[in-house]
């Protein structure tokens, strides 16, 4: 019977490298899937963060009330970024973007001083951005604000749709993972079917028989997570190396949840999978496994 135990063991190992091998590459798939979401909404983040808005001052504000203009809006919780724009600097800027120079025409700068900002992703919504609009215009050294109402609405609806298109194939890709690494694990199994059944006929309780297959799939499951979580790192490296943008969005604990992610699904698919094909080989009749 040890004989017929050793030979049966040498059969299985094919099998279990190329249920280590499929799972592998499905948990790869779905990892850059992730991978892909993360950096979606890291994007739709980045877009929102550099929506500006400004602030445009009168022209009879004194330097005071200008200072105190600034420390307000620089303390509220919506804003990333600011700077102080004077009105010779708004001068140079205009220059800068091509523009002809009006001291030929006009003897006074008709540009007004303002405060430009950028503002935090969760602030860019029409409702807030109105409501912080609202606030500072009661300041009396508020002239104007203005922020590009029409890019928001349409940034906010775009991130919404592909938020959305990107959870659908997310979800359907998990249920295809989950489908593929089952068959993938009951295929495994099917050759062991003879060397389980053997040693329930000679007396061996359930405990027995899956205690070290669990233990082979949960080491065959980590091995198929790790290799796929590999997989992926190699590629985001070689992404961004082709598209260095990609390193500053780059998200250390979103990566790090999602290679656990990886290693833990591996984990648990091919542990119920694997318990799951030796319950069912164990109430089958001998017969039955032919």
């Amino acid at each position: 019977m040890t004989q017929i135990g050793k030979s049966s063991a040498k059969r299985s190992q094919p099998s279990y490298f190329m249920s280590i091998l499929g799972v592998s590459l499905v948990l790869f798939i779905l990892g850059l899937l992730g991978w892909i979401v993360i950096n979606a909404n890291k994007l739709g983040q980045y877009f929102k963060e550099n929506v500006e808005v400004r602030v445009y001052l009168r022209e009879n504000i004194n330097e005071k009330d200008s200072v105190t203009l600034v420390q307000y809006i620089a303390n509220k919780p919506y804003v990333k970024e600011y700077e102080y724009i004077t009105k010779e600097m708004a001068r140079a800027k205009f220059l800068a973007d091509g523009n002809e120079d009006w001291k030929n025409i006009l003897d006074v700068n008709p540009l007004p001083a303002s405060i430009d900002f950028k503002l935090r992703n969760q602030y860019v919504h029409a409702d807030s951005l109105a409501a912080i609009k609202a606030d500072l215009m009661q300041n009396i050294g508020v002239n104007d604000v203005q922020y590009p109402q029409s890019l928001v609405s349409n940034l906010n609806e775009n991130v919404r749709k592909i938020s959305l298109i990107l959870l659908i194939i997310a979800i359907v890709l998990c249920v295809v993972v989950i489908v593929l690494i089952d068959n993938t694990i009951k295929l495994a199994m099917f050759s062991n079917r003879f060397l389980i059944k053997t040693m329930q006929m000679v007396g061996a309780t359930r405990g027995f028989i899956s205690k070290p297959m669990d233990l082979r799939a949960v080491i065959n499951g980590t091995i198929s997570g790790l290799i796929a979580l590999a997989g992926i790192l190699v590629l985001v490296v070689f992404a961004e190396k082709q598209l260095p943008e990609l390193r500053a969005m780059r998200d250390i604990t979103w990566l790090t949840l999602l290679g656990i992610g990886i290693v833990v699904l591996g984990i648990l698919i091919s542990l119920l999978s694997t318990h799951r094909s030796v319950v069912k080989y164990l109430k089958m009749k001998l017969d039955e496994l032919y």
